[in-house]
């Protein structure tokens, strides 16, 4: 079962919540993990993915340009509904509380709408979610450091478990559809 962690990070926030959710996914029996920068990702490798799981920090409520602007290459998959039933989850961060963080997660969630993903969030039942979470996939806070000599305001353990949580649940889920190859999900 493969899952594909593709990020932008401009600040190393984002990039850090990725690397959760990756080690979450790879915690997973089976599973085969790939965590790719947007400026590496490559969109043909998703059509031999499971589940596709995509984040980035949260521009004023919506997607950052790099991610987006790797998602709006997406075309010719969807025209040829190469992405149809394949798991999708999505992640960010913003820089300050209330700073868009469940408005930019379902901004990502749009696109993976439109291919005919299967969307997967984070339930209440999970902990720390409870507290911290989405139900819409993993958003977090990292207040934006005021000097540049300033050490980075990473992500906290308890978003960093959200983030392994979230990776977790996704592989698990994809699993389940890799073991049942009669289970009809492309349409």
């Amino acid at each position: 079962m493969k899952v594909y962690v593709v990020y932008d990070s401009e600040s190393g926030h984002t990039e850090a919540l990725a690397a959760s959710i990756a080690e979450g996914a790879q915690s997973v029996e089976d599973a085969q993990v790939f965590l790719r920068h947007v400026n590496e990702a490559d969109i043909n490798d998703l059509v031999d993915m499971d589940a596709i799981i995509w984040g980035c920090p949260g521009h004023f409520g919506t997607i950052s340009a790099g991610l987006k602007t790797w998602i709006d290459k997406l075309g010719y998959l969807w025209a040829r509904g190469k992405l149809v039933g394949k798991v999708g989850a999505v992640f960010c961060t913003t820089a300050s509380l209330h700073g868009g963080v469940e408005s930019t997660m379902l901004n990502l969630i749009t696109p993976m709408l439109h291919q005919g993903m299967i969307i997967v969030g984070l339930p209440n039942n999970i902990p720390e979610n409870a507290l911290y979470g989405s139900f819409y996939g993993v958003g977090i806070t990292c207040p934006v450091e005021i000097s540049p000599d300033e050490p980075i305001q990473a992500p906290n353990e308890n978003d960093l478990a959200l983030g392994r949580a979230l990776g977790r649940r996704v592989a698990n889920i994809a699993g389940k559809f890799v073991a049942s190859p009669h289970m009809e999900v492309r349409g």
